[in-house]
Protein backbone atom coordinates (compact mmCIF):
# COMPACT_ATOMS: atom_id res chain seq x y z
CA UNK A 1 0.00 0.00 0.00
CA UNK A 2 1.35 3.47 -0.92
CA UNK A 3 1.82 6.28 1.63
CA UNK A 4 -1.13 8.25 0.24
CA UNK A 5 -3.39 5.18 0.40
CA UNK A 6 -2.22 4.51 3.97
CA UNK A 7 -3.12 8.03 5.05
CA UNK A 8 -6.48 7.87 3.28
CA UNK A 9 -7.14 4.62 5.13
CA UNK A 10 -6.44 6.35 8.46
CA UNK A 11 -9.05 9.00 7.70
CA UNK A 12 -11.56 6.32 6.71
CA UNK A 13 -10.89 4.27 9.85
CA UNK A 14 -11.00 7.12 12.36
CA UNK A 15 -13.73 9.29 10.81
CA UNK A 16 -15.73 6.82 8.77
CA UNK A 17 -15.58 8.98 5.64
CA UNK A 18 -13.42 9.27 2.53
CA UNK A 19 -10.89 12.03 1.98
CA UNK A 20 -12.60 15.24 0.80
CA UNK A 21 -9.47 16.32 -1.15
CA UNK A 22 -6.86 14.73 -3.36
CA UNK A 23 -3.74 13.73 -1.44
CA UNK A 24 -0.18 13.46 -2.83
CA UNK A 25 2.56 12.14 -0.54
CA UNK A 26 6.31 12.73 -0.69
CA UNK A 27 6.79 9.43 -2.55
CA UNK A 28 4.57 10.66 -5.41
CA UNK A 29 1.64 8.40 -4.52
CA UNK A 30 -1.90 9.82 -4.67
CA UNK A 31 -5.32 9.06 -3.22
CA UNK A 32 -8.69 10.77 -3.02
CA UNK A 33 -11.09 12.38 -5.53
CA UNK A 34 -9.46 13.45 -8.81
CA UNK A 35 -11.66 16.56 -9.20
CA UNK A 36 -10.72 18.13 -5.84
CA UNK A 37 -7.86 20.46 -4.81
CA UNK A 38 -4.69 18.46 -4.16
CA UNK A 39 -3.01 18.59 -0.75
CA UNK A 40 0.69 17.89 -1.21
CA UNK A 41 2.55 16.44 1.77
CA UNK A 42 6.14 17.30 0.90
CA UNK A 43 7.92 15.43 3.68
CA UNK A 44 7.59 13.39 6.85
CA UNK A 45 8.05 16.65 8.74
CA UNK A 46 4.44 17.60 7.93
CA UNK A 47 3.11 14.44 9.59
CA UNK A 48 5.46 14.98 12.53
CA UNK A 49 3.95 18.43 13.07
CA UNK A 50 0.46 16.91 12.98
CA UNK A 51 1.51 14.14 15.35
CA UNK A 52 2.55 16.73 17.93
CA UNK A 53 -0.37 19.09 17.21
CA UNK A 54 -3.23 17.12 15.59
CA UNK A 55 -5.37 20.21 15.10
CA UNK A 56 -5.63 23.52 13.24
CA UNK A 57 -2.33 24.74 14.69
CA UNK A 58 -0.43 21.72 13.40
CA UNK A 59 -1.90 22.15 9.92
CA UNK A 60 -1.15 25.88 9.94
CA UNK A 61 2.46 25.34 10.99
CA UNK A 62 2.94 22.70 8.30
CA UNK A 63 1.48 24.99 5.61
CA UNK A 64 3.40 28.12 6.63
CA UNK A 65 6.65 26.12 6.81
CA UNK A 66 6.05 24.70 3.32
CA UNK A 67 5.79 21.10 4.55
CA UNK A 68 2.25 21.01 3.14
CA UNK A 69 1.04 22.76 0.00
CA UNK A 70 -2.23 22.99 -1.88
CA UNK A 71 -2.63 22.78 -5.66
CA UNK A 72 -5.89 24.28 -6.86
CA UNK A 73 -8.32 26.53 -5.03
CA UNK A 74 -7.19 26.94 -1.41
CA UNK A 75 -10.61 28.20 -0.31
CA UNK A 76 -12.37 25.20 -1.89
CA UNK A 77 -9.98 22.94 -0.01
CA UNK A 78 -10.92 24.74 3.22
CA UNK A 79 -14.62 24.41 2.40
CA UNK A 80 -14.29 20.66 1.90
CA UNK A 81 -12.41 20.19 5.16
CA UNK A 82 -14.90 22.39 7.02
CA UNK A 83 -17.77 20.38 5.55
CA UNK A 84 -16.05 17.18 6.67
CA UNK A 85 -15.62 18.58 10.18
CA UNK A 86 -19.33 19.36 10.39
CA UNK A 87 -20.47 16.02 8.95
CA UNK A 88 -18.07 13.85 10.94
CA UNK A 89 -18.23 15.87 14.18
CA UNK A 90 -14.44 16.03 14.47
CA UNK A 91 -14.56 17.71 17.85
CA UNK A 92 -16.42 14.70 19.26
CA UNK A 93 -14.22 11.93 17.81
CA UNK A 94 -12.86 9.64 20.54
CA UNK A 95 -10.05 7.28 19.54
CA UNK A 96 -9.99 3.88 21.17
CA UNK A 97 -6.82 2.38 22.59
CA UNK A 98 -6.65 0.11 19.53
CA UNK A 99 -6.97 3.11 17.21
CA UNK A 100 -4.17 4.95 19.01
CA UNK A 101 -1.90 1.89 18.86
CA UNK A 102 -2.67 1.46 15.14
CA UNK A 103 -1.80 5.11 14.44
CA UNK A 104 1.41 4.88 16.47
CA UNK A 105 2.54 1.77 14.60
CA UNK A 106 1.92 3.49 11.26
CA UNK A 107 3.82 6.55 12.46
CA UNK A 108 6.84 4.35 13.24
CA UNK A 109 6.61 2.64 9.83
CA UNK A 110 6.40 5.99 8.00
CA UNK A 111 9.36 7.39 9.95
CA UNK A 112 7.52 10.37 11.38
CA UNK A 113 8.30 9.78 15.05
CA UNK A 114 10.75 12.37 16.29
CA UNK A 115 11.23 15.55 18.33
CA UNK A 116 8.69 18.35 18.06
CA UNK A 117 9.58 20.60 15.09
CA UNK A 118 10.22 24.25 15.87
CA UNK A 119 7.36 26.59 14.88
CA UNK A 120 7.94 28.68 11.73
CA UNK A 121 9.60 32.06 12.47
CA UNK A 122 6.44 33.87 11.31
CA UNK A 123 4.61 32.73 14.43
CA UNK A 124 3.98 35.41 17.09
CA UNK A 125 5.79 34.98 20.39
CA UNK A 126 4.27 37.32 22.94
CA UNK A 127 4.94 37.37 26.67
CA UNK A 128 3.28 38.89 29.69
CA UNK A 129 -0.36 39.27 30.65
CA UNK A 130 -2.88 39.67 27.84
CA UNK A 131 -3.99 43.23 27.03
CA UNK A 132 -1.50 45.05 29.19
CA UNK A 133 -0.31 48.14 27.33
CA UNK A 134 3.09 46.59 26.56
CA UNK A 135 1.63 43.34 25.25
CA UNK A 136 -0.99 45.18 23.17
CA UNK A 137 1.82 47.19 21.53
CA UNK A 138 3.69 43.94 20.74
CA UNK A 139 0.55 42.25 19.36
CA UNK A 140 -0.24 45.19 17.07
CA UNK A 141 3.38 45.50 15.93
CA UNK A 142 3.47 41.78 14.97
CA UNK A 143 0.87 42.33 12.25
CA UNK A 144 0.80 46.02 11.40
CA UNK A 145 4.52 46.79 11.49
CA UNK A 146 5.24 44.03 8.98
CA UNK A 147 6.16 46.52 6.22
CA UNK A 148 4.49 49.71 5.02
CA UNK A 149 5.60 48.83 1.49
CA UNK A 150 3.95 45.42 1.77
CA UNK A 151 0.61 46.99 2.71
CA UNK A 152 1.01 49.71 0.08
CA UNK A 153 1.42 46.98 -2.57
CA UNK A 154 -1.47 44.87 -1.26
CA UNK A 155 -4.11 47.48 -0.41
CA UNK A 156 -5.86 50.25 -2.32
CA UNK A 157 -4.24 53.72 -2.59
CA UNK A 158 -6.14 54.88 0.53
CA UNK A 159 -4.46 52.07 2.52
CA UNK A 160 -7.83 51.05 3.98
CA UNK A 161 -7.33 47.69 5.71
CA UNK A 162 -10.92 46.87 6.68
CA UNK A 163 -14.18 45.78 5.08
CA UNK A 164 -15.18 47.89 2.08
CA UNK A 165 -18.70 48.94 1.10
CA UNK A 166 -19.48 47.58 -2.37
CA UNK A 167 -22.17 49.79 -3.92
CA UNK A 168 -21.87 48.58 -7.53
CA UNK A 169 -21.47 45.38 -9.53
CA UNK A 170 -20.00 47.19 -12.55
CA UNK A 171 -16.89 45.45 -13.97
CA UNK A 172 -14.78 48.58 -13.53
CA UNK A 173 -15.80 49.06 -9.88
CA UNK A 174 -12.77 48.16 -7.74
CA UNK A 175 -11.77 47.70 -4.13
CA UNK A 176 -10.51 51.29 -4.20
CA UNK A 177 -14.06 52.44 -5.03
CA UNK A 178 -15.51 50.22 -2.30
CA UNK A 179 -13.12 51.63 0.29
CA UNK A 180 -13.88 55.21 -0.76
CA UNK A 181 -17.61 54.48 -0.51
CA UNK A 182 -17.04 52.94 2.95
CA UNK A 183 -15.20 56.06 4.14
CA UNK A 184 -17.99 58.28 2.78
CA UNK A 185 -20.61 56.08 4.48
CA UNK A 186 -18.85 56.48 7.82
CA UNK A 187 -18.52 60.25 7.40
CA UNK A 188 -22.20 60.60 6.50
CA UNK A 189 -23.33 58.45 9.44
CA UNK A 190 -21.20 60.60 11.75
CA UNK A 191 -22.79 63.73 10.29
CA UNK A 192 -19.41 65.37 9.71
CA UNK A 193 -19.34 69.07 8.85
CA UNK A 194 -16.50 71.61 8.46
CA UNK A 195 -14.85 72.56 11.72
CA UNK A 196 -15.92 69.45 13.67
CA UNK A 197 -13.41 67.46 15.75
CA UNK A 198 -13.11 63.82 14.69
CA UNK A 199 -11.18 61.14 16.59
CA UNK A 200 -10.18 57.83 14.97
CA UNK A 201 -9.26 55.21 17.59
CA UNK A 202 -6.97 52.65 15.96
CA UNK A 203 -6.54 54.71 12.80
CA UNK A 204 -4.52 52.24 10.70
CA UNK A 205 -2.73 54.02 7.87
CA UNK A 206 -4.96 57.07 8.23
CA UNK A 207 -7.53 56.44 5.50
CA UNK A 208 -10.46 57.81 7.54
CA UNK A 209 -8.81 60.87 9.08
CA UNK A 210 -7.23 61.92 5.77
CA UNK A 211 -10.48 61.38 3.83
CA UNK A 212 -12.59 63.21 6.41
CA UNK A 213 -10.23 66.18 6.64
CA UNK A 214 -9.87 66.53 2.85
CA UNK A 215 -13.53 65.97 1.92
CA UNK A 216 -15.55 67.06 4.99
CA UNK A 217 -13.36 69.84 6.39
CA UNK A 218 -12.99 68.38 9.90
CA UNK A 219 -10.08 68.57 12.31
CA UNK A 220 -9.04 64.92 12.66
CA UNK A 221 -6.94 63.13 15.26
CA UNK A 222 -5.85 59.52 14.85
CA UNK A 223 -4.23 57.22 17.41
CA UNK A 224 -2.33 54.01 16.68
CA UNK A 225 0.06 51.66 18.47
CA UNK A 226 2.00 50.84 15.27
CA UNK A 227 5.07 53.04 14.79
CA UNK A 228 5.30 52.34 11.05
CA UNK A 229 1.68 53.37 10.57
CA UNK A 230 2.32 56.68 12.34
CA UNK A 231 5.37 57.41 10.16
CA UNK A 232 3.34 56.65 7.03
CA UNK A 233 0.45 58.92 8.07
CA UNK A 234 2.74 61.80 8.98
CA UNK A 235 4.28 61.66 5.52
CA UNK A 236 0.84 61.65 3.87
CA UNK A 237 -0.36 64.56 5.99
CA UNK A 238 2.57 66.62 4.75
CA UNK A 239 2.15 65.46 1.12
CA UNK A 240 -1.52 66.50 1.11
CA UNK A 241 -1.04 69.82 2.89
CA UNK A 242 -3.23 68.82 5.85
CA UNK A 243 -0.86 69.66 8.70
CA UNK A 244 -3.29 72.24 10.09
CA UNK A 245 -6.19 69.77 10.20
CA UNK A 246 -4.80 66.26 10.86
CA UNK A 247 -2.79 64.93 13.80
CA UNK A 248 -1.62 61.37 14.42
CA UNK A 249 -0.37 60.04 17.75
CA UNK A 250 1.43 56.90 18.86
CA UNK A 251 -0.90 56.35 21.78
CA UNK A 252 -2.91 53.70 23.61
CA UNK A 253 -6.66 54.32 23.64
CA UNK A 254 -6.53 54.25 27.45
CA UNK A 255 -4.15 57.23 27.46
CA UNK A 256 -6.12 59.69 25.30
CA UNK A 257 -6.49 62.76 27.56
CA UNK A 258 -8.83 64.88 25.42
CA UNK A 259 -12.61 64.92 25.47
CA UNK A 260 -15.43 66.80 23.76
CA UNK A 261 -14.99 65.25 20.33
CA UNK A 262 -17.92 65.80 17.96
CA UNK A 263 -17.50 62.34 16.43
CA UNK A 264 -15.47 59.17 16.88
CA UNK A 265 -14.74 56.48 14.31
CA UNK A 266 -13.15 53.21 15.37
CA UNK A 267 -12.84 50.74 12.51
CA UNK A 268 -12.02 47.09 13.30
CA UNK A 269 -10.12 48.10 16.42
CA UNK A 270 -12.47 46.67 19.06
CA UNK A 271 -11.47 43.09 18.15
CA UNK A 272 -8.01 43.80 19.61
CA UNK A 273 -9.22 45.16 22.96
CA UNK A 274 -10.04 41.89 24.73
CA UNK A 275 -13.16 40.85 26.60
CA UNK A 276 -11.83 42.01 29.99
CA UNK A 277 -10.92 45.47 28.74
CA UNK A 278 -13.95 46.07 26.52
CA UNK A 279 -15.97 47.85 29.25
CA UNK A 280 -12.97 50.19 29.71
CA UNK A 281 -12.82 50.75 25.95
CA UNK A 282 -16.57 51.50 25.76
CA UNK A 283 -16.39 53.83 28.77
CA UNK A 284 -13.47 55.69 27.21
CA UNK A 285 -15.37 56.18 23.93
CA UNK A 286 -18.29 57.58 25.95
CA UNK A 287 -15.99 59.94 27.88
CA UNK A 288 -14.27 61.21 24.75
CA UNK A 289 -17.51 62.24 23.06
CA UNK A 290 -19.37 65.46 23.77
CA UNK A 291 -23.12 65.20 24.51
CA UNK A 292 -24.98 64.32 21.28
CA UNK A 293 -21.65 63.30 19.75
CA UNK A 294 -21.77 60.26 17.49
CA UNK A 295 -19.74 57.06 17.50
CA UNK A 296 -19.33 54.81 14.45
CA UNK A 297 -17.84 51.47 15.44
CA UNK A 298 -17.11 48.94 12.67
CA UNK A 299 -16.25 45.57 14.15
CA UNK A 300 -16.00 41.91 13.26
CA UNK A 301 -18.09 39.48 15.28
CA UNK A 302 -18.49 35.79 15.91
CA UNK A 303 -21.92 34.57 14.87
CA UNK A 304 -23.72 33.31 17.98
CA UNK A 305 -24.37 29.85 16.48
CA UNK A 306 -20.78 29.38 15.27
CA UNK A 307 -18.18 27.34 17.20
CA UNK A 308 -17.03 29.38 20.19
CA UNK A 309 -13.51 30.24 19.01
CA UNK A 310 -13.54 33.86 20.18
CA UNK A 311 -9.98 34.45 18.98
CA UNK A 312 -10.75 33.40 15.40
CA UNK A 313 -8.89 30.10 15.85
CA UNK A 314 -5.36 28.91 16.55
CA UNK A 315 -3.98 30.07 13.18
CA UNK A 316 -5.32 33.63 13.54
CA UNK A 317 -4.13 33.79 17.14
CA UNK A 318 -0.57 32.67 16.39
CA UNK A 319 0.07 34.21 12.97
CA UNK A 320 -2.27 37.12 12.24
CA UNK A 321 -3.94 38.82 15.20
CA UNK A 322 -2.61 37.69 18.59
CA UNK A 323 -5.02 38.26 21.49
CA UNK A 324 -7.94 39.03 19.16
CA UNK A 325 -11.36 38.53 20.73
CA UNK A 326 -14.64 38.38 18.84
CA UNK A 327 -18.12 37.99 20.27
CA UNK A 328 -21.68 38.08 18.90
CA UNK A 329 -22.68 41.61 17.92
CA UNK A 330 -25.46 41.64 20.52
CA UNK A 331 -22.90 41.30 23.33
CA UNK A 332 -20.95 44.26 21.94
CA UNK A 333 -24.10 46.37 21.79
CA UNK A 334 -24.88 45.51 25.42
CA UNK A 335 -21.43 46.66 26.55
CA UNK A 336 -21.74 49.94 24.65
CA UNK A 337 -25.13 50.54 26.26
CA UNK A 338 -23.79 49.77 29.73
CA UNK A 339 -21.17 52.49 29.15
CA UNK A 340 -23.97 55.00 28.62
CA UNK A 341 -24.07 55.11 24.81
CA UNK A 342 -27.35 54.85 22.92
CA UNK A 343 -27.18 52.51 19.91
CA UNK A 344 -29.15 54.01 17.01
CA UNK A 345 -28.37 51.74 14.07
CA UNK A 346 -26.68 48.41 13.24
CA UNK A 347 -25.67 47.79 9.63
CA UNK A 348 -24.49 44.27 8.74
CA UNK A 349 -21.81 44.09 6.03
CA UNK A 350 -20.92 40.39 6.11
CA UNK A 351 -21.00 39.70 2.36
CA UNK A 352 -19.02 42.88 1.72
CA UNK A 353 -16.06 41.33 3.55
CA UNK A 354 -16.09 38.33 1.20
CA UNK A 355 -15.81 40.70 -1.78
CA UNK A 356 -13.11 42.76 -0.04
CA UNK A 357 -10.97 39.75 0.86
CA UNK A 358 -11.40 38.35 -2.65
CA UNK A 359 -10.00 41.59 -4.08
CA UNK A 360 -7.02 41.50 -1.70
CA UNK A 361 -6.39 37.82 -2.51
CA UNK A 362 -6.35 38.60 -6.24
CA UNK A 363 -3.74 41.30 -5.66
CA UNK A 364 -1.74 38.92 -3.47
CA UNK A 365 -1.69 36.37 -6.28
CA UNK A 366 -0.99 38.89 -9.03
CA UNK A 367 1.87 40.59 -7.17
CA UNK A 368 3.20 37.55 -5.31
CA UNK A 369 6.80 38.03 -6.47
CA UNK A 370 6.92 41.66 -5.29
CA UNK A 371 5.31 40.82 -1.96
CA UNK A 372 7.57 37.82 -1.37
CA UNK A 373 10.62 40.02 -1.96
CA UNK A 374 9.32 42.38 0.75
CA UNK A 375 8.39 39.91 3.51
CA UNK A 376 9.51 36.41 2.48
CA UNK A 377 7.80 33.23 1.33
CA UNK A 378 6.65 32.24 4.82
CA UNK A 379 4.72 35.48 5.33
CA UNK A 380 3.14 35.16 1.90
CA UNK A 381 1.89 31.70 2.87
CA UNK A 382 0.47 33.17 6.09
CA UNK A 383 -1.51 35.69 4.04
CA UNK A 384 -2.74 33.11 1.52
CA UNK A 385 -4.08 31.00 4.36
CA UNK A 386 -5.51 34.05 6.13
CA UNK A 387 -7.45 35.25 3.09
CA UNK A 388 -8.73 31.80 2.12
CA UNK A 389 -9.94 30.96 5.62
CA UNK A 390 -11.24 34.46 6.35
CA UNK A 391 -13.31 34.76 3.18
CA UNK A 392 -14.83 31.33 3.83
CA UNK A 393 -15.74 32.23 7.43
CA UNK A 394 -17.71 35.29 6.23
CA UNK A 395 -19.18 33.42 3.27
CA UNK A 396 -20.48 30.61 5.47
CA UNK A 397 -21.86 33.00 8.12
CA UNK A 398 -19.48 31.94 10.86
CA UNK A 399 -18.19 35.50 11.16
CA UNK A 400 -19.84 38.83 10.56
CA UNK A 401 -18.91 42.51 10.47
CA UNK A 402 -21.18 45.37 11.46
CA UNK A 403 -21.24 49.14 11.61
CA UNK A 404 -22.77 50.22 14.93
CA UNK A 405 -23.87 53.85 15.13
CA UNK A 406 -24.30 55.21 18.67
CA UNK A 407 -24.59 58.57 20.39
CA UNK A 408 -23.77 60.00 23.79
CA UNK A 409 -27.16 61.32 24.92
CA UNK A 410 -27.50 64.92 26.06
CA UNK A 411 -28.47 65.91 29.61
CA UNK A 412 -32.18 65.68 28.83
CA UNK A 413 -31.79 62.47 26.84
CA UNK A 414 -31.51 64.29 23.52
CA UNK A 415 -29.67 62.49 20.71
CA UNK A 416 -29.26 65.16 18.07
CA UNK A 417 -30.08 62.51 15.48
CA UNK A 418 -32.06 63.38 12.33
CA UNK A 419 -35.72 62.42 12.12
CA UNK A 420 -35.29 59.66 9.48
CA UNK A 421 -32.74 56.91 8.95
CA UNK A 422 -32.19 57.90 5.31
CA UNK A 423 -30.80 61.25 6.46
CA UNK A 424 -27.95 59.38 8.18
CA UNK A 425 -26.91 56.76 5.61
Amino acid sequence: MTIAQTLAGLVRRFLGVDLPVRLRAWDGSEAGPADAPTVVIRSRQALRRLLWDPNELGLARAYVAGDIDVEGDLREGFARFWGLARRAGLGKVKLSAADRLHALNLAFKLGVIGPRPAPPPEEARLSGTEHTKARDRAAIAHHYDLSNEFYRTLLDPNMAYSCGYWTSTAPDYTVEDAQRDKLDLICRKLGLRPGMRLLDVGCGWGSLILHAAANYGVHATGVTLAAQQREFIQARIAERGLCDRVEVRLQDYREIPDDGFDAIGTVEMGEHVGIGNYPTYAAQLFRLLKPEGRLLLQQMSRVATAPKASSGGAFIERYVAPDMHMRPVGETIAMLERAGLEVRDVHALREHYVWTVDAWAQTLQKRADELTALVGEGQLRVWRLYFAGGALAFQENRMGVDQILAVRPGAAGTSGMPRTREDVA
